[in-house]
């Protein structure tokens, strides 16, 4: 087995990297309007700046806008404070991923909830919540399930096993979403930007390529499914240049060693089983969102903790000084924004985009001194 360095390394070639933005450049300024071009996914966005590459592309007629693609960035603070209701509950374990511990909701994060005596642990993986449960036969395991469809097929298997091994003691707070309708709820605001997406790689490893024909059909833009490294971030962006010139708009795949049309089928089968797409969900930055989320089905109600134990709906408020909703439809820019870096920063964020390392405030909060 190779190097991991020999897999990365020529996705990092300097001479690469140089001749790719060049021809962008060129090819740019032939373009007869500017593109907008957003990178769903906050790992484009985190390329895009640790390597600089914003600096090499100097052209007026392309802008990059930072899109929903986080999943702790749009997590609300009401769904975060149900959590820290759930950790608070008698012989309760709340389990999440780590990034989740100091997203703040109504009342505290869960790390505040941990600092008041609830037990609230972070895990690596899903699957974890097994042998916390087999541990703990006395208490309620409660896992705080986030991500887009990345991830959701963790939470099917957890459950499945949950099922085979007769653990009854696990259930699952469910926060999982959907990468295209919040695309599609920017794209019909007339104020948005956006006529170009850099499509998530992660994400379409599991949906596949396919989820996005409609967009590119809908709204007639150009797709770009984008790997993460600089080499496959700007190959992407020529081939949205390379549509537009030609006048086409259609979904293409630049990450094709990884992702393919269809997606992972046996992962989709699995999250169909067990999931079912939910009526609504309130997205941090960009409002209540309908069908853009998925929920437990009806059979499997015993593991759904919102179900179990009642846990009233909490509203999300966020702050009035907060732009993350302007910045993710591409009508402001982190700096725009009054409290970015004096009040709102990763330690203590107030608003979706710094929340986490992948949001576009924090980005521009780590590498600004090289934009």
């Amino acid at each position: 087995m190779g190097n991991i360095n020999d897999f990365i390394n020529p996705y990092r070639d300097k001479n690469s990297i140089q001749a790719l933005s060049k021809k962008i450049n060129a090819l740019a300024n032939e373009l007869k309007e500017p593109i907008f071009m957003m990178e769903v996914c906050g790992g484009h966005t985190h390329t895009l700046m640790k390597f600089g590459l914003k600096g090499l592309i100097d052209s007026k007629n392309l802008h990059f806008i930072h899109g929903p693609g986080c999943p702790v960035c749009i997590m609300p603070k009401g769904r975060i404070s149900e959590a820290y209701e759930l950790s608070m509950m008698s012989d309760t374990i709340l389990v999440t991923l780590g990034d989740m511990i100091k997203v703040p909701g109504q009342k505290g994060s869960l790390a505040d909830a941990r600092a008041r005596g609830a037990d609230v642990r972070f895990i690596y993986s899903p699957f974890d919540c097994l042998a916390i449960a087999r541990e703990n036969p006395h208490k309620k395991i409660v896992y705080f399930a986030i991500g887009f469809e990345t991830t959701t097929p963790m939470s099917a298997a957890l459950l499945q096993r949950a099922i085979d091994s007769n653990i009854t003691n696990l259930f699952l707070h469910i926060n999982h979403v959907l990468v295209p309708p919040p695309v599609r709820a920017i794209l019909d605001d007339k104020r948005a930007k956006v006529n170009a997406l850099i499509a998530p790689s992660h994400v379409s490893v599991i949906s596949g390529s396919k989820i996005y024909e409609p967009l590119a059909r809908d709204y007639q833009i150009p797709i770009v499914v984008s790997g993460f490294e600089p080499v496959d971030m700007l190959e992407s962006i020529l081939k949205i240049i390379t549509q537009r010139l030609e006048n086409r708009a259609c979904v293409e795949n630049q990450y094709s060693r990884v992702v393919n049309f269809d997606g992972n089928l046996k992962a989709q089968e699995m999250v169909a089983k067990y999931f079912e797409i939910a009526p609504s969900f309130v997205w941090r930055g960009l409002g209540e969102i309908k069908h853009s989320s998925l929920r437990l089905r009806d059979e499997f109600s015993g593991f759904d903790a919102e179900k179990v134990f009642k846990i009233p709906k909490i509203e999300s408020k966020e702050s009035k000084n907060c732009l993350c909703g302007e910045i993710l439809k591409g009508l402001a820019e982190p700096k725009d924004c009054k409290v970015f870096g004096k009040a709102c920063t990763p330690s203590k964020p107030m608003g979706s985009c710094m929340v986490s390392s992948e949001g576009a405030c924090a980005a521009y909060y780590k590498y600004g001194m090289i934009v």
